[in-house]
């Protein structure tokens, strides 16, 4: 049997301590601060960021660099036999792109199997969950591939904004459409299924977008994982905010009633999102439990 490891990346919401108690590799993200680079949870907390952020800075993403990708799989080649890699979704960063060709070089071929499963988030944790999971039953690494990639478009996150500050600073919609949304204290709901992050609703207040939230994820619940009445075996519930962890948890039993009994995870959206949404978003999220893990 192959000796596997995980890797995934900061995105999933996996700090570097949540990592090592998992048994799941994480790399940090890179981030350009004013004329710094800083890589998440190794010197810059998600309190620093946002602390930046809400001070006007000039926060842009960044790639992870290719060579120390390269590197950290060398050390990992080391005492495995093969890797999982689960980047962000290609629909939203190249990361995933420039990791599948790196991992087509002769050194990498047929060891390092990378995961375009348009996850991000809660999504793309529960993912790499998955996969040392699958590892642990047995499973190689193309099998665990071909699992991950056969069931990429089971999920589903709604994320409600508090602010269209940040979609109008990265040009996403007009500044028009940012005042008179600002105006009408509209609270955008967005949504991600499969590669993009697109527009879903707009709710006039907070309650009516959390509503919009449950309700959206019981219509895919219903009719496109199972139907409500197994939804307990057959997927999984989670929330993830930018910043506030006080209203994910308030929102979290809103949530319980809908879905009692219910194991719901509550994690921080990854910064690489945070910092084109703002603070004080708060998103819900569904994903198949995958069937060789029941």
């Amino acid at each position: 049997m192959s000796k596997i490891a995980v890797v995934t990346d900061s995105n999933s919401g996996i700090t570097q301590a949540e990592g090592k108690k998992l048994g799941i590799n994480v790399i940090p993200m890179p981030f350009m601060i004013g004329e710094n680079e800083f890589f998440e949870d190794i010197n810059l907390s998600q309190d620093e960021f946002y602390e930046k952020l809400k001070g006007g800075e000039n926060i842009s993403t960044s790639q992870p660099n290719l060579t120390v990708v390269a590197d950290f799989w060398r050390n990992l080649l080391k005492d495995y036999d093969e890797i999982i890699h689960i980047p962000m979704s290609s629909g939203l960063s190249g990361s995933c792109q420039s990791a599948y060709m790196l991992s087509q070089e002769d050194e990498f071929d047929g060891k390092v199997f990378v995961i375009d499963n348009q996850r991000i988030s809660v999504t793309q944790r529960q993912s790499a969950i998955d996969a040392r999971d699958l590892a642990a039953k047995g499973f190689s690494g193309q099998e665990i591939a071909d699992i991950l990639m056969r069931d990429k478009f089971k999920s589903s996150i709604y994320i409600m904004l508090d602010t269209l500050f940040y979609l109008k600073k990265g040009g996403r919609i007009t500044p028009a459409a940012a005042a008179i949304g600002t105006l009408l204290k509209l609270k955008p709901v967005l949504q991600i299924q499969g590669e993009k992050l697109d527009a879903f609703s707009k709710a006039r207040t907070s309650s009516i977008g959390r509503d919009q939230m449950i309700n959206a994820i019981k219509n895919d619940i219903e009719t496109r994982f199972g139907g409500l009445e197994n939804a307990k075996e057959n997927v999984y519930l989670e929330i993830a905010y930018t910043y506030d962890e006080a209203v994910a948890l308030d929102f979290k039993e809103q949530v319980l009633t809908h879905f009692p009994g219910f194991d719901i995870v509550v994690n921080p959206l990854s910064l690489s999102v945070a910092c084109h949404i703002g603070p004080g978003a708060i998103a819900l999220a569904t994903c198949m439990i995958t069937p060789e893990l029941k």
